[in-house]
């Protein structure tokens, strides 16, 4: 079995996300998005797992706040190098990193400070992203993603998760 591709789809039937909506904007507004879910909320309900293979909120967040890491580095080598080329991580890497690193013992405060932090200098970088630069890529694995794809790609997960999120505190 191959693993699930990279590239961000132009559509979520499940979370309502279209790929035309993805911009700077859209990745800066991550941030306050999570904070506004999340904030205020009962730490232990940000800590509560609804079932053995769903996250809590606070692992959502603290996944998009690296997600929002990983990607913005990846978005500024399309832009700064030719062709950069990253080993294809391992499908499993996320629920193996939410554990190793403890996402759900973290403080929610400073978890939700450095997703908006990344997406806000994700969100920066998108924005410095000349017209004619949206096209260059960067290969990962055997997969091609151009610097657009990567914004989008980027949008989408927060959107999703952010439904995620929702999904977990009610």
């Amino acid at each position: 079995m191959s693993a699930p591709s990279l590239v961000p789809p132009v559509s979520c039937a499940e979370c309502g996300f279209r790929a035309e909506a993805a911009d700077a904007s859209a990745i800066a507004a991550i941030g306050p998005e999570f904070q506004g879910e999340l904030s205020g909320a009962d730490e232990a309900l940000l800590r509560k797992r609804p079932d053995q293979t769903s996250w809590s909120a606070l692992e959502y967040a603290a996944h998009m706040r690296d997600v929002i890491a990983l990607w913005g580095g990846a978005l500024h080598r399309a832009i700064t190098e030719d062709r950069p080329r990253l080993s294809r991580p391992d499908p499993d890497i996320a629920d193996r990193i939410a554990s190793e690193a403890g996402y759900n013992d973290q403080d929610p405060g400073a978890v939700l400070e450095q997703l908006a932090a990344n997406a806000s200098r994700m969100a920066r970088k998108a924005e410095q992203v000349e017209t004619d630069w949206w096209g260059r890529v960067i290969l990962i694995g055997d997969e091609q993603l151009s610097a657009r794809d990567i914004v989008v790609k980027v949008a989408h997960e927060g959107h999703h998760h952010l439904l995620d999120v929702q999904r977990v505190l009610r």
